[in-house]
């Protein structure tokens, strides 16, 4: 065996491991969101609501069948048989898949305007804890109010208006914010990014590479949301978020593998188009 071709299948296994990390996140954002679901929001529509509590499971599973068949379409399956019902099932599979990223997406801003209406707590916290309340830590990061914590809050206490039973400390209630905000700018990063792959494989790919300006501005617009992605993960990273740090430094990883899927699948085409239109002549 080459050393070219131990390289490629090493290339591989690293590949195929990332993705399966990936899916590996589904099952642990649904266990993180299920232990956070019963600080449901107090108000809203059935749908609506699970949407907000289980956005980041139904966004990664959504991402993950997505990057399965960016996959399948850029390295698995040969570009002449991406035809009929193979094709129309994978695009309808797509546009499936991008109707959940946007329902999540939906979600993570309510949530984010969710945690910004609030109220000084009336009274003192300690006289919630019969009734059941709790204190938000963080974002998705919730304690019972008991007799043992509930005086470590002061006068400045805030009520999570949009919350049932829930109130937070001012830094708490911040970091929640902001770690709400930054999962919403992470997601529109990321459905920008599939945005521009998509008019790569569908525009530039097949419309004859497209102008210079037009592949320089999107190269452009891709590093300014990869910058934004890599800043989110680091922002993670440093607030202790670690499940969302290791998800979002997966996915930065498993998109250079399909960055370079795309571009050999871009070569594949054009390679293809120019023995055509040679044999043509």
């Amino acid at each position: 065996m080459t050393d070219s071709s131990v390289g490629h299948q090493i290339f591989l296994w690293v590949k195929y491991i990332t993705y399966a990390l990936l899916s590996l996140n589904i099952f642990l954002f649904l266990a993180e969101e299920i232990g956070s679901a019963r600080f449901a929001l107090a108000s809203g529509e059935d749908v609506v609501m699970g949407v907000r509590l289980f956005s980041a499971t139904l966004d990664t599973l959504a991402w993950v069948i997505l990057l399965l068949l960016f996959e399948l379409e850029t390295a698995v399956i040969p570009y002449d048989r991406l035809k009929g019902l193979l094709r129309f099932g994978i695009h309808g599979m797509r546009m499936l898949c991008t109707a959940a990223i946007v329902m999540a997406f939906l979600g993570y801003f309510g949530e984010w305007l969710t945690l910004l209406p609030s109220e000084l707590l009336v009274g003192e916290a300690c006289t919630r804890v019969s009734d059941g309340w709790s204190y938000m830590v963080k974002l998705d990061d919730f304690m019972s109010l008991t007799a043992e914590n509930c005086g470590q809050f002061g006068a400045d206490t805030r009520l999570v208006t949009g919350l049932d039973g829930v109130i937070a400390s001012p830094a708490g209630l911040l970091e929640g914010q902001r770690l709400a905000l930054v999962d919403v700018i992470n997601s529109a990063a990321w459905i920008l990014v599939v945005i521009l792959l998509e008019i790569e494989v569908r525009l530039l790919t097949r419309w004859g590479g497209g102008s210079r300006s037009m592949v320089r501005l999107a190269n452009s617009l891709k590093v300014v949301l990869y910058t934004t992605l890599v800043v989110a993960a680091i922002y993670w990273g440093f607030k202790g978020d670690f499940l969302d740090f290791w998800d979002a430094a997966l996915w930065l990883f498993a998109f250079v593998f399909i960055e370079l899927n795309v571009f050999e699948w871009q070569q594949e085409i054009r390679e293809q188009t120019k023995n055509a239109a040679q044999g043509s002549v």
